[in-house]
């Protein structure tokens, strides 16, 4: 199968259906005469031409195919015979694909689809993503990216019975709550985890972000393969490249072997990407190549090689404020925003304060080997009555600061920190009392505005731009101009 034979240029847009020819070995009712227990894929797609290339590759593979040429006619054949995966051109004559979509999982909701679209209508496969398809492609498709996409999709068709039977279990990876709130991150999870398109992932610091994107891991087709998680916030500019893609023996000084990337070490699997709005421009541009064609080029290599690889990014920033500030490329940002999970504060769900305070006690008094056991009621109250900023990380210092400084097997509520809710203000509130914009120009209180944005978050400029709401590269610009002057 050649990347040409996936051409949409091709003007053959019939108005008949292969479904009646004795040639893909399908009944004028578009039922293959085969076993139900056989896996079936349905295919919806009006070019002729390509229904039979799909349809070619599909039974090479070991499937049962149906074939169709319009949403009527893929409707009623998905009512009518197994299907567990569906191929499907979102552009069809009688109505759009992705509300195709939203009825094919009302009836079964754990169908794999994968939706077909147009080089100039991702926001459409975008929109079918959010629907529940669980990949989308991009014609002309070359044949590895519709083999990851179908390897996935056959994936997930065997875990489907799994999932569905774990479905109603209250919590998923090493989450505790039950709070309303982390219910319905569960239920977002369980939702994503079905899906190959990328994730993001934000909140405040210390809510579970990457607790979260381990946990879509484990309820994902790619549960058995590899979870690798990369700060990029930790990445000098030299060793981005590297670290992401890997290299080969030579490629720069100090090279003596091949090494793998984050992307190889990740490959059957998920990579998180965390601090997403730290990653280097130049790295943007080849994380947006590879979410466009499957293949990462390590340093130093002569060919570009396939990865088969799930992205989820995190970061403090929500989606909107990380396209307006601009530390993200706009091509980019429309390719990793496809499902976001926003992680609730701790202070939203404080019902699960004590079972969270419960948990860190058992775990830190095991690490720790102290003799504790339970906590006495008041010493959740006060816990329960804290604003904490720091969220559930911040928790599980206090726990075991409590712990180590203790003695059990009860931790009492004069055992906690003592923790004063103004002192997190106190910085702040002596600046304003004292009139810090007395006798300064403009040019003067902005510049102090700026560098302490930078140093409130250890010279990350990325980060500093995101708290003031500008493009990094205005920081950049400013800083250089202030240099030039001494």
């Amino acid at each position: 199968m050649r990347t040409s034979d996936f051409d949409t240029t091709s003007p053959d847009r019939d108005t008949s259906s292969e479904t009646d020819s004795p040639q893909y070995g399908l009944s004028r009712s578009g039922r293959n005469s085969v076993d139900s227990e056989a896996e079936h894929f349905l295919l919806i797609e009006d070019v002729g031409s390509l229904r039979a290339i799909y349809d070619a590759y599909l039974r090479n593979a070991g499937f049962v195919t149906h074939l169709a040429a319009s949403a009527e006619e893929g409707m009623r054949i998905f009512r009518e015979n197994p299907i567990r995966m569906v191929l499907l051109d979102l552009m069809l004559p009688d109505r759009d694909g992705d509300t195709l979509i939203a009825e094919m999982l009302a009836l079964r909701p754990y169908t794999a689809i994968i939706a077909v679209t147009a080089d100039r209508s991702i926001d459409r496969a975008v929109r079918a993503m959010q629907e529940g398809a669980i990949d989308f492609l991009v014609k002309p498709i070359d044949e590895p990216r519709l083999s990851s996409a179908i390897k996935s999709a056959r994936s997930l068709s065997l875990r489907a019975d799994l999932d569905d039977a774990s479905s109603g279990e209250d919590t998923v990876g090493d989450f505790i709550g039950n709070a309303p709130q982390m219910r319905a991150l569960y239920a977002r999870i369980r939702a994503a985890a079905r899906s190959t398109a990328p994730v993001y992932i934000w909140g405040e610091s210390g809510t579970g972000k990457e607790l979260c994107a381990q946990a879509v891991h484990a309820v994902s087709p790619r549960a058995d393969g590899p979870f690798i998680a990369l700060d990029c916030g930790a990445l000098t500019a030299e060793r981005t490249d590297s670290e992401l893609f890997g290299h080969s023996r030579g490629a720069f000084p100090g090279a003596l072997e091949d090494k793998p990337g984050a992307f190889s070490e990740a490959n059957g699997g998920t990579l998180l990407l965390d601090n997403i709005c730290e990653l280097a421009p130049t790295a943007q541009i080849k994380l947006l190549r590879f979410l466009q064609s499957g293949q990462i080029k390590p340093l130093g290599a002569n060919q570009p090689i396939d990865v088969n690889v799930r992205i989820v990014c995190a970061s403090t920033s929500s989606p909107t404020t990380m396209l307006q500030s601009g530390v993200i490329r706009e091509d980019l940002y429309y390719r990793l925003m496809v499902l976001a999970i926003e992680m609730p504060p701790l202070r939203l769900h404080r019902e699960d304060i004590g079972p969270l305070a419960r948990m860190a006690l058992e775990r830190f008094a095991s690490q720790e080997e102290r003799d504790f056991s339970e906590i006495e009621p008041e010493a959740i109250t006060r816990l329960e009555d804290r604003p904490w900023p720091g969220n559930v990380r911040q928790l599980m210092n206090v726990i075991r600061a409590a712990i180590v400084m203790h003695d059990g097997p009860v931790l009492r509520a004069h055992m906690l920190p003592e923790f004063d809710p103004a002192m997190s203000r106190a910085a702040s509130t002596a600046v304003q009392t004292s009139d810090p914009f007395a006798n300064r120009t403009l040019a003067e209180i902005e510049r102090a505005a700026i560098e302490a944005a930078i140093t409130r978050h250890d010279g990350s400029i990325p980060r500093a731009a995101l708290e003031l709401g500008v493009a990094p590269s205005t920081i950049y610009r400013k800083r250089e101009a202030w240099l030039s002057k001494g």
